[in-house]
């Protein structure tokens, strides 16, 4: 482990270097192009892939290295900085079109590497995607149909991919180097210093004794902490080996349980101040400010979490869940008394991103404060293992990151270097007949698709560039909408069977079913699969509106997810249960429900009707549907189901 020690100490170093221009300082410039920053990085990172990720997952735990992987590892690592060295030379010759013949050998083996690091990083489909992808421009000219173009010589493609500034060295490596890694530090830094178990703590103490506690603490602390470590997974893994446990104990399903678990961590993802690794290549990808996707993302991710808290509420009455004694519960004070400097840090992140706009340096400073923090306090202190294990864990983030952008590059660079973007875009409006909601529902289902087999990340960047053009054209529609739309279409699948990884991890933690997982947190996650429609429709609900139009959208959206939220789990807050028998019950929760819709959803000119129009519409469904069941529960006709 000392290799990947020293590795991830110089990815640090370098990182801080480059993000604050250190040479400014001392007068002494390592890195005379950022391209030869970006490929210092590949090589501290690539070489790690070999030596983190066995060549087949199911060989189970090894104990050593293979002597051929750290013999990739060293030539990759050779090769790299051979790049870094010759970077200038590289943009000054164009080397992507005409490099040198050693130069193009070297390209042919890192093509083949990068494949190969992604393969071990992300998995087979992904692989499989950018390897096709990647030869495409080679082989163009035998493509089908709309697909069809000039080949370029498979000499040129592989200089293109390793030497041009739109494949590996592209928008999304970029967005990792300049970006990315400061957060993940701080993500790594959190975890390290107890955050995790602050936020829980202070989720027990502030929820844990009411009504379904266990299961609001989750929503409360998974949230939290996914929305600064930008994890779906480790989140689940992590808060939920407490939350899920104490959801059981109070008398919830198991595959409930980890169902609100999932998507309570998937939430996480989508809500400010750190989003993970796709919305901030989403801020490169469009030259806009980190802070703007930030402001623009919080009322959609609160409208997400609140339709969670309904529901779970909803549950908790309908099934008589209380919640846990309140003598067993952390006393709020001495939690604050222990934990107030991630409350701290964490304002300070904020303030760095929205009022001084420093969202590359924020992280930065926002982990360091941390780690002093933390130093100074004797029973936190962290010994010389403790550091070695925080360079470990930044290691395998920046390394499984680093070695999956890289393929996603491929893929870029590959569009790129044929120039079929724009007919990829004229083809898809084409085939929608020019319709925009038909555009919406195949972004919604392709990045769905997408997002089963790629990355987050890989999804969005794909359809950023092949169908975001498309949905733009028209001017009808917010740029910066249409690409959250894309981004939250490609989360869903953590929640979604039949892939649904973080059900599934909830699942493993739960001990329930995966399936049965999945599709509890279909249910619970539903308001997610329409809240992109909302705010694509309606750009007010991003906050790009009057004042008086977001407030009024927001409103109604979030009176129609509490009616959503009744429908779903069968109890409406000042009606009562609405279960018992289901030709009477199920009319009415299936008219609540869609009386929630169309409640939520956004008029204007992309709907076709105006907010009065939707209000009298829902008003119509939902008026009777909700006088109905109260007086069955009036007349004592409900019973628990």
């Amino acid at each position: 482990m000392t290799i990947v020690v020293a590795a991830s100490t110089l990815s640090v170093l370098a990182s801080i270097y480059f993000i604050f221009n250190i040479h400014l300082m001392i007068g002494v410039k390592i890195f005379g192009e950022e391209t030869e920053y970006y490929y210092f990085m590949l090589a501290m990172l690539l070489p790690l892939v070999f030596l983190l990720y066995p060549p087949w997952r199911n060989v189970g735990p090894i104990d050593r290295v293979p002597w051929y992987d750290i013999l990739l590892s060293l030539i990759v690592f050779a090769v790299s900085i051979t790049f870094a060295a010759h970077g200038e030379e590289n943009l000054l010759e164009g080397w992507e079109y005409a490099a040198p013949e050693w130069a193009v050998y070297a390209s042919y083996f890192m093509w083949l590497m990068v494949l190969e690091a992604t393969r071990r990083a992300g998995g087979m489909p992904i692989f499989v995607i950018c390897f096709i992808v990647s030869l495409y421009p080679a082989l163009a000219e035998h493509a089908p149909g709309f697909l069809e173009g000039q080949s370029e010589s498979l000499e040129v493609t592989a200089s293109f991919h390793m030497f041009g500034t739109e494949s590996v060295m592209g928008i999304p490596m970029r967005a990792f180097a300049s970006l990315v890694v400061g957060f993940l530090i701080f993500g790594v830094a959190l975890q390290f210093t107890g955050g995790g178990a602050f936020f829980l703590n202070l989720a027990f103490a502030l929820l844990g004794r009411f009504r379904g506690g266990p299961a609001k603490v989750a929503i409360f602390s998974s949230g939290l902490m996914g929305s600064m470590s930008g994890s779906v997974i480790t989140n689940v893994l992590t808060t939920g080996a407490l939350s899920i446990p104490a959801m059981k104990r109070v008398g919830f399903r198991p595959a409930y349980a980890g169902g609100v678990e999932a998507c309570a961590s998937t939430g996480g993802v989508l809500m400010p101040p750190v989003m993970g690794a796709t919305a901030f290549i989403m801020a490169t990808f469009l030259e806009i400010s980190y802070a703007v996707i930030l402001v623009a993302a919080i009322i959609p991710s609160l409208l997400y979490y609140f339709s969670l808290f309904m529901q779970i509420d909803a549950y908790s009455a309908r099934f008589g869940l209380e919640g846990l004694p309140k003598a067993e519960m952390p006393k709020a004070r001495q939690v604050m008394r222990d934990g107030w400097h991630f409350i701290f840090v964490l304002a300070l992140l904020i303030v760095m991103l929205l009022v001084m706009q420093q969202e590359a340096q924020a992280p930065y400073y926002a982990a360091a404060l941390l780690i002093v923090i933390n130093q100074v306090r004797a029973h936190d202190r962290w010994n010389l293992e403790r550091c070695k294990q925080f360079l470990i864990g930044i290691a395998k983030l920046f390394t499984e990151l680093a070695g999956i952008l890289a393929g996603v590059g491929l893929i870029i660079g590959a569009l790129m270097l044929t120039g079929k973007v724009g007919n990829l875009s004229l083809e898809l409006v084409t085939l929608a007949g020019d319709s925009i909601f038909v555009l919406l529902v195949m972004g919604a289902i392709t990045s769905f698709i997408l997002g089963m087999g790629m990355t987050v990340t890989a999804a969005y960047l794909f359809l950023a560039i092949a169908l975001a053009p498309a949905l733009t054209a028209s001017g009808r529609l917010d740029l910066l909408a249409v690409h959250l739309y894309m981004m939250y279409w490609g989360m869903i699948s953590f929640i979604t069977p039949p892939v649904a990884l973080g059900a599934f991890a909830a699942a493993t933690v739960a001990r329930a079913n995966p399936i049965t997982t999945g599709f509890e947190a279909m249910r619970l996650g539903a308001i997610i699969y329409f809240v992109p429609f909302f705010f694509v429709l309606n750009p007010a609900l991003i906050g790009h509106g009057t004042t008086v139009e977001v407030i009024t959208v927001c409103g109604l959206a979030f009176a129609g997810v509490v009616l959503i939220s009744g429908a779903l789990q069968g109890y409406l807050i000042g009606i009562g249960s609405l279960t018992g028998n289901p030709l009477v019950t199920w009319p009415i929760r299936i008219a609540l429900f869609f009386s929630g819709l169309l409640l939520a959803l956004p008029g204007g000119e992309l709907t076709g009707y105006s907010h009065t129009q939707l209000l009298l519409a829902a008003a119509v469904l939902g008026v009777p549907a909700a006088a109905a069941g109260w007086l069955m529960n009036r007349r004592g006709t409900a019973r628990t189901a």
